[in-house]
């Protein structure tokens, strides 16, 4: 594929590369570009907000969890598009001790393997010349990696501006734009992160303003023609299993946590998409032959799931023969009972023993390899899955047998190892993909 891409990224986390990146796509597809997005690494909320950026929708590429076959086949994505831009995950050569698919899930190792040259993005509060350094050191750390230039952020003044593009000048870097503090286009967050795109009421103005704001303190034309293709070819790798021909799933504000490129997978095999919204009290379509509930925020909505005695009834009723299956939200709404922040208990849908709380904070992060003990729906025993896990809840009761041997990065044991019930099952870990 001979389509131009770049990597946005960042020294670490809290940078701004977010919203450069929503910018950035904003302003060239205002240009009348097609840009195709995608993100480095485990998420959903930003790609929700890159596809509203975009029109197109965005496709998460993980070097730890997918083989370089499939990401390649998920860059096909990007056909028809002018330009692809890439958004990484924390700082640029972040990622986990061992290596997983293709790589430890730094956006360094996405830049490697694809190619694309990376955008960096500095924060440059409080320094000035010696911003260059950072740049210089990334490139010296990673050798593999192509540097196209800079993008100075949070700049206080004029003054500051030259110092700091005085010190790349030394040092031949780049840089293709210098954005001054604007709070008006930050996007509002909460404890998983940013709100989700469907939520923000404001979305269309925020995105709106910050392609103006790039365009007029960046130069596209030289972005654009940074941009590099690859040399990564099409791949062969195998598609995830659908869980059943006819799929109930799960879809609304409690329930949208799960990746594009498993329902294109799904889709891709013959299988159904039957979406049905819990919060509406709806239950699963009748005629499906499995029922699947994504992560999402259900302790935000716990009240709202505890009155839905219809959605209660019929999933009940469809557990009785048939394979019910939840990922972390979807995993604590399947379960006994949800204790939101306040210590209010809610009542979930019972077909686990799961009594989940949020009364008392802690955080659960990082890639998990599960083995399963028994089958998932599409999946057989002894399958070896890789996911990831991001959560603040706590298990305060797990009565059901586990259903899977679950690892972290580095092969060390994880107490989190789902359960099962009769036809039901959950996990705390979102799936990505097979293991190879």
């Amino acid at each position: 594929m001979s389509i131009p891409g770049l990597i946005i990224s960042a020294p670490a986390s809290g940078t701004g590369k977010t919203t450069v990146t929503l910018g950035l796509l904003a302003a060239f597809r205002a240009a009348g570009l097609a840009v195709q997005p995608f993100k480095s690494g485990p998420d959903y909320i930003d790609p929700a907000f890159h596809t509203a950026a975009s029109g197109r929708v965005s496709l998460n590429l993980d070097t730890w969890a997918m083989p370089a076959a499939r990401i390649a086949r998920l860059i096909e994505n990007a056909d028809q598009a002018d330009l692809i831009l890439a958004e990484g995950s924390m700082g640029l050569c972040d990622g986990v001790a061992a290596k997983g698919e293709t790589g430890i899930g730094a956006s360094a190792d996405l830049a490697e393997l694809t190619g694309w040259p990376v955008l960096l993005v500095i924060d440059v509060s409080g320094q000035a010349q010696s911003a260059a350094a950072t740049a210089l050191g990334f490139q010296a750390m990673r050798p593999g990696l192509t540097i196209a230039g800079v993008l100075l952020n949070r700049v206080a003044s004029p003054r500051h501006e030259a110092l700091v593009r005085d010190g790349m000048a030394q040092t031949g870097i780049p840089v293709f734009g210098a954005l001054p503090r604007k709070a008006s286009i930050e996007l509002p967050e909460r404890h998983l992160g940013l709100v989700q795109a469907q939520e923000n009421p404001d979305l269309a103005r925020i995105l709106q303003d910050a392609g103006s704001f790039i365009a007029s303190h960046c130069d596209l034309a030289a972005i654009r023609a940074a941009a590099r293709p690859g040399p990564i070819r099409p791949g062969t790798a195998p598609r995830t299993p659908p869980p059943g021909q006819r799929i109930a799933l799960a879809q609304d504000a409690a329930f949208s946590f799960i990746y594009p490129h498993l329902l294109a997978d799904w889709h891709a095999q013959g299988a159904e998409i039957l979406p049905f919204s819990p919060l509406a009290d709806h239950g699963p379509d009748d005629s499906a032959d499995t029922c699947w509930l994504p992560g999402g925020y259900p302790e935000l909505h716990a009240g709202k799931l505890g009155a839905a005695a219809i959605f209660r009834r019929k999933i009940a009723r469809f557990a009785e023969t048939r394979p019910v299956h939840g990922e972390c939200g979807g995993y604590m709404a399947l379960g006994a009972a949800l204790i939101d922040a306040k210590g209010q208990r809610h009542p979930m849908a019972g077909l686990l023993g799961l009594v989940t709380s949020y009364e008392k904070r802690q955080m659960h992060l990082g890639y998990r390899l599960a083995t399963l003990k028994a089958p998932l729906p599409g999946l057989p025993e002894g399958s070896r899955l890789r996911g990831h896990e991001f959560h603040y809840s706590t298990i305060v009761t797990q009565p059901d047998m586990p259903l899977a041997q679950v690892m972290d990065a580095t092969g060390t044991p994880v107490a989190e190892t789902g359960s099962r019930r009769g036809h039901a099952s959950g996990t705390y870990f979102h799936l990505i993909g097979c293991a190879t």
